[in-house]
């Protein structure tokens, strides 16, 4: 019902505006239109989830590839704190790895992508450790009830113990990822003279179905 160009993360806003938990609704629409992307779940997870998640299954391992120093790393205070982390091997805690998916200051946005799906693939692997991903499972109820105010998602308790279960059965080499970035955008002042990037959908083409394989629409 939207006809403007706006910020693909306004959907999530505009859509709250419409009825209380539209948001994902919407933002999974405005992706799929941009992408032509079939979307099949979503869950939206906040900042405290994230750290309570990441917490829950011990922290995670990181090779950093470079060393970040970010002096404008924005504080839940509304100002600013440092987050420095050298390159190597690093063992994160929550919040930790919450900073270093978050940071864009030392790079852009598009190295930020990279950083999230660098956790999320830390993630697996911790999962991935013996006991760890039962244990989460064992006390998912207790998670989820602590989790409940911070994470949305159209799944159910049982879909995602599932996903889980096939995620752990999944081979690195099988996974594949991408990242829209320089290569597929291109930069644009919407009419309300913001600056975004818009996606060259000539181009999206081959990095989906690299990404998510041929039948990616279905």
């Amino acid at each position: 019902g939207y006809s403007t160009m706006q910020r693909i993360n306004t959907a999530m806003v505009l859509g709250e505006l419409q009825c209380t938990g539209c948001g994902p609704e919407l933002a999974a629409q405005t992706v799929q239109y941009n992408l032509g992307m079939r979307i099949h779940g979503y869950a939206v997870v906040d900042f405290e989830a994230f750290v309570t998640a990441i917490d829950a299954i011990g922290g995670v391992d990181l090779d950093v590839p470079y060393a970040i120093y970010d002096y404008d790393y924005p504080s839940m205070n509304y100002g600013y704190v440092p987050f420095i982390i050298e390159a190597g091997l690093h063992h994160l805690d929550g919040e930790t790895a919450l900073k270093y998916a978050r940071t864009r200051h030392t790079d852009s946005d598009f190295e930020r992508a990279r950083r999230q799906q660098l956790v999320m693939m830390a993630i697996r692997e911790q999962l991935l450790q013996e006991d760890t991903l039962m244990r989460v499972i064992g006390q998912s109820p207790t998670l989820l009830a602590d989790l409940s105010r911070d994470v949305h998602t159209s799944l159910s308790l049982e879909e995602a113990v599932s996903l889980a279960l096939y995620l752990r059965d999944i081979p690195l080499e099988a996974i594949h990822t991408g990242v829209i970035d320089a290569n597929y955008i291109s930069d644009y002042t919407t009419e309300d003279g913001s600056a975004v990037l818009l996606p060259l959908r000539d181009r999206l083409g081959n990095l989906m179905i690299n990404t998510f394989g041929i039948d990616y629409a279905n």
